[in-house]
């Protein structure tokens, strides 16, 4: 099946690139008033839209697909193939190299950018204006819409725009295609996007159930809250024409201390939807360069735009903490991120949680736009022996002598606790050389985890 889908797109893409190729040739001819050769006879093109784009009316590929689906005009279609070319024929755009000898350096308005480690070009926005519209003014303004919020390769993430620096024209940005629209197009495979350097997220799963999570009640119904909304959000913004006084999106802030379930509830609202659950490390989105934090984050949130995405945002606390006084140059800009994040967060139209070990670390004007503050408690004893029986139950490698119900009287402990001990119970048991945990093995890793926190047992 896979080797006819990419034939497929494989066909329907070379009539597509033979029609690009035509297209940049008039373009280039045209700007510099150079004769086009076309069947041997000479002719100059008027437009660029006097070539015939190919009918993919009845082609079957995926590719003639999503051209259809999204019902992408002319210049919404050479837009995607100027960025699909530097995966499948970077040769095409060779010609856009080409130097002015009048100042020995590349031509301004072909725009572009050259990689690392690629050796072809790299196609910017400001490269898609000058193939598109050349030096007519007029056209070039109404190009810019193909960039703009509204358009489909932009709202659906199939193009994404990557800009260097924000003082910077905004043409100058990068024209990307996502990696998502890219595998579609070409071997049709889907392949979630996961940690890399230019996606600072990780796909969290989880294969325990709503039964192995141990919470109050009251939690339990906050819970509920959030998954129902995400289940019936439609409903409640169109069917019931609430749309034009409740934003898009839902905001939570889970907090309480670490072990408490914060991000096993995360990921099991996302089982429960259907949602891919997108944690971000912070590690990789905070930088010490200007504008970098932002242009981390904003890459999170361009392509999780589309997307039926949770985004989970761990030890929020770093990224989402309290304004300070601008005392400094260095506060002026911590507070900047901080109101660019507050925007972001809020305009998003899919689900953010913020997960975090003490609220009053949070800036209070994210407080103000949580539509739920959920705490997740330390589990009380009788939560605690309820915890240790799921935990153990999965395991007949136990002694049935063990007096658990004490154990969760004597201990605080939380979940993720619970399981660190159960796994330090394990490997005791397999270095004594015997086939079950015993109470002495779990007394002793709970000496260990509560001497990580600063406690005796």
């Amino acid at each position: 099946m896979s080797d006819l889908v990419n034939q497929s797109n494989a066909h329907s893409l070379e009539k597509e690139l033979v029609w690009f190729n035509a297209v940049l040739d008039a373009r280039i001819a045209l700007y510099f008033e150079h004769e086009s050769e076309e069947d041997g006879e000479s002719s100059l093109f008027q437009s660029i839209y006097d070539i015939a784009a190919p009918n993919l009316s009845d082609d079957a590929s995926l590719y003639s697909d999503l051209v259809r689906d999204l019902s992408l005009s002319i210049d919404e279609r050479l837009i995607f193939l100027l960025a699909l070319i530097p995966h499948i024929r970077p040769d095409l755009l060779d010609i856009l190299f080409t130097r002015n000898k009048n100042f020995d350096r590349g031509f301004t308005q072909f725009g572009g950018l050259k990689g690392k480690n690629h050796g072809g070009f790299l196609p910017t926005c400001e490269t898609a204006v000058f193939l598109l519209a050349g030096s007519d003014l007029n056209k070039r303004f109404e190009i810019t819409r193909c960039f703009e919020g509204e358009s489909s390769l932009v709202s659906k993430g199939i193009v994404l725009l990557e800009h260097s620096a924000s003082d910077e024209p905004f043409m100058s940005a990068a024209l990307r295609v996502s990696t998502e629209y890219l595998n579609k197009v070409t071997t049709g495979l889907y392949h979630k996007p996961d940690y890399n350097m230019n996606f600072p997220a990780k796909l969290i799963t989880t294969k325990l159930t709503w039964e192995d999570l141990i919470l109050p009640t009251e939690v339990m119904m906050e819970i509920e809250n959030i998954v129902t909304w995400v289940k019936h959000s439609n409903t409640i913004m169109r069917d019931w024409g609430l749309e034009k006084v409740i934003k898009p999106g839902y905001r939570s802030l889970f907090y309480g201390p670490p072990g408490t379930g914060k991000t096993l509830t995360a990921s099991l609202i996302g089982s429960s939807v259907d949602a891919d659950v997108y944690r971000i490390d912070l590690s990789m989105v905070v930088s010490k360069y200007i504008g970098e934090t932002e242009k981390n984050l904003a890459n999170v949130f361009d392509q999780a735009e589309s997307k039926n995405w949770i985004l989970f945002f761990d030890e929020a606390d770093a990224l989402f903490g309290k304004r300070t006084q601008a005392n400094s140059s260095n506060d002026r800009y911590a507070n900047q991120e901080i109101s660019y994040l507050l925007q972001r967060i809020e305009d998003f139209p899919g689900v953010v949680i913020l997960a975090s070990n003490i609220k009053a670390n949070i800036d209070e004007a994210f407080s103000r736009r949580f539509q739920s503050i959920v705490y997740f408690p330390m589990p009380d004893s009788e939560n605690r022996l309820l915890l240790w029986k799921r935990i153990l139950g999965a395991t007949k490698n136990i002694d049935l002598e063990i007096s658990l119900k004490g154990i969760a009287e004597k201990y605080e402990l939380s979940g993720g606790s619970i399981t660190n001990v159960v796994r330090y119970g394990a490997i005791s048991t397999l270095q004594a050389n015997r086939a079950k945990i015993i109470e002495d093995d779990l007394i002793e890793g709970i000496t260990k985890e509560l001497r990580k926190e600063g406690k005796t047992a």
